[in-house]
């Protein structure tokens, strides 16, 4: 494998972005706190090689990128599609973000790069068929854009040459302080429904309702409140925009999350391994927490979830936007 590069935008409103062709990975977000200081808001290594390391990839925990071929959990081993099934790479009955080389362990390569009032990167990889098991060779595109609205835009594009699935998101970790925990962090989620999980954390297809549990953050509240315990949960997201927002009071940034994806799995970490950190941000108890926008894991063993099977002649194009303010 070729050494991964590095890449940085700037946008006209100063927020910068730094972003890593393995896995298309945003190693740092930079935004400005109510004090006008530069916070980076999400959780990344010091250097591209460190993402390459054994002593970071045993933990699995994909930070800030991009998961695919499909995202989430797929039971039974394989993926049945025309009647024909293609075994995936399972550990322990379990197919997990892709398999054991998806997308976040590829190099992609730079399409273009823009800069000006609003800039963007373009990253493109093609997923060639029977890769990690999965039918069809697959072309995908993301692209990364900062916008004079103090927005970040992750859109990604897709097509492929045999029927298949496809479940793409981004794995960023957040934290609007830069350090420490986001427990104090107020959450806000557009969500009636969660779905259930079993003991493999695979949805079982039946919905549950959020509110009055631990789950409900319909309105907004501090994360670390009674009976929180960690999140690594399925939301049905409402219809309307602004599907999350996540404020801290402490830096005074608010992000609102915004997706035309059905489901967002949000996920707190318990605590992060000693990892070299970013800046050597040192992180606490509950150092982060994950938006997953995607569509709904192991869908083909659901019939009623919606599902995410992409065709030849199809284009698959999603986009999800977090938006930066100050309150």
């Amino acid at each position: 494998m070729s050494a991964p590069k590095t890449y940085t935008l700037k946008s006209k409103n100063q927020i910068e972005l730094e972003i890593s062709s393995l896995g298309a990975t945003i190693m740092s977000l930079k935004v400005r706190d109510k004090r006008g200081e530069l916070v980076n808001v999400v959780v990344g290594l010091s250097k591209a090689s460190d993402y390459m390391t054994e002593g970071y990839l045993k933990y699995g925990i994909y930070l800030g990128s991009i998961i695919g071929r499909h995202a989430g959990r797929i039971s039974g081993g394989g993926v049945e599609i025309d009647g024909k099934k293609y075994p995936i790479y399972t550990e322990n009955g379990v197919h997990l973000h892709g398999g054991n080389d998806g997308f976040d362990k590829k190099i992609w390569q730079v399409e273009s790069i823009e800069s000006g009032e609003d800039s963007s990167i373009t990253l493109l990889y093609m997923s060639e068929h029977l890769e990690e098991g999965y039918p069809g060779n697959l072309n995908i595109s993301v692209t990364y854009s900062l916008t004079h609205e103090g927005e970040l835009k992750i859109s990604y594009k897709a097509t492929t040459d045999q029927t298949t699935v496809l479940n793409v998101t981004n794995h960023a970790y957040f934290n609007l302080d830069g350090e420490s925990t986001i427990l104090d962090h107020e959450l806000e989620l557009k969500s009636d429904a969660y779905l259930e999980l079993g003991d493999d954390l695979i949805p079982t297809g039946k919905y549950n309702l959020l509110k009055g549990t631990p789950y409900d953050f319909l309105n907004r509240s501090v994360i670390g409140k009674t009976g929180f315990s960690g999140l690594d949960d399925i939301f049905v997201l409402t219809e309307g925009k602004e599907k999350a927002i996540l404020t801290s009071k402490k830096s005074g940034i608010q992000m609102e999350v915004d997706t035309d994806q059905p489901a967002m799995v949000i996920y707190t970490p318990p605590k992060f391994a000693n990892l070299p950190f970013k800046d050597a941000a040192v992180y606490s108890d509950y150092p982060a927490i994950c938006f997953e926008a995607q569509g709904f894991p192991d869908a083909l063993n659901n019939s009623h979830f919606p599902q995410t099977l992409l065709k030849p002649g199809e284009t698959f194009e999603s986009e999800t936007i977090f938006r930066f303010s100050n309150i």
